[in-house]
């Protein structure tokens, strides 16, 4: 019964304004819902194999603190489950619905997420450094999160344009750190990256349209063919980027002569000098 308040007062508050995307100001972190197991790790793998190759409902289950790493979860249905501070390192949770789940703070380190589906997760801190999350459609917050050397080709972090009454439901990856990740090819219209270090990632065809980009650094990024229209680039660094010539829509980007480039120029500055973003 317990479990089925929480999932009814997730749903509820989903559907109130934007900055309902970050439930956790609705939820008491420190309580027990939220911070211990309800299972052992024993008897977690006991209903894994009692699901014969089925998808496990592991909804709304209670996961904190459990070691879970190397564990196979692929195609598990986690929605609204709590993975507070998990590990999850080396994981399987390919194609798992991990949709409205909380892992605040946890390791999915090397974890494999290839078509997982992340919507209104809340993964604040969250470490998924060498994760796969490949073809995944995440529309999580993702604030403080460490992405480093993750890969994000193909997947779809985009705004959910067909249920803004819900709030704009995208990616959000404020101070994120996504060094050296492979975005190729991957949504990320609408996409919250302020203050973020995307630095050496490679954004190779990528979709930047109108995201949030103030503050990020991308110096050493691959760009090419990704569109950056009507995305904010208010104070984003972006030295030394690679495929500079390839790069779309860059003279549509919102604040670009309040951009730092090379040497800490101001954009507006080349384009008077008709070196426009190189």
């Amino acid at each position: 019964m317990r479990t089925h308040l929480i999932g009814v007062a997730i749903a509820c508050g989903l559907a109130v304004t934007a900055s309902a995307q970050d439930m956790t100001r609705y939820i008491d972190l420190g309580s027990p819902e939220m911070m211990s197991a309800d299972m052992t790790r024993s008897e977690l793998e006991a209903v894994l194999a009692a699901a014969g190759g089925r998808p496990a409902d592991l909804t709304g289950k209670r996961l904190s603190g459990l070691d879970l790493s190397g564990l196979d979860l692929s195609h598990a249905v986690l929605r609204a489950a709590r993975l507070n501070r998990t590990k999850l390192a080396g994981a399987r949770l390919d194609g798992a619905v991990l949709d409205q789940a909380f892992l605040l703070e946890a390791d999915l380190s090397r974890a494999s997420l290839r078509g997982a589906s992340m919507f209104a997760s809340q993964m604040q801190r969250a470490t998924l450094d060498g994760a796969d999350l490949s073809g995944a459609r995440i529309a999580a917050n993702l604030t403080g999160a460490s992405l480093i050397g993750a890969s994000l080709a193909g997947a779809n972090m985009s705004a959910d344009m067909k249920n803004q009454s819900m709030g704009l439901m995208r990616a959000v990856m404020k101070s994120a750190r996504l060094d050296r990740v492979d975005a190729r090819g991957a949504n990320l219209a609408h996409t919250d990256l302020e203050f973020a270090s995307v630095r050496g990632a490679d954004l190779t065809g990528a979709s930047l349209l109108e995201a949030s980009l103030g503050g990020a650094d991308l110096t050493g990024a691959t760009i090419a063919g990704a569109d950056f229209a009507g995305a904010d680039v208010i104070a984003m660094k972006l030295i030394a980027p690679v495929g500079l010539e390839q790069a779309k829509n860059l003279d549509k980007a919102e604040h670009r002569d309040r951009h730092e480039h090379e040497a800490g120029e101001p954009i507006g500055a080349r384009q008077r000098a008709g070196q426009l973003w190189s």
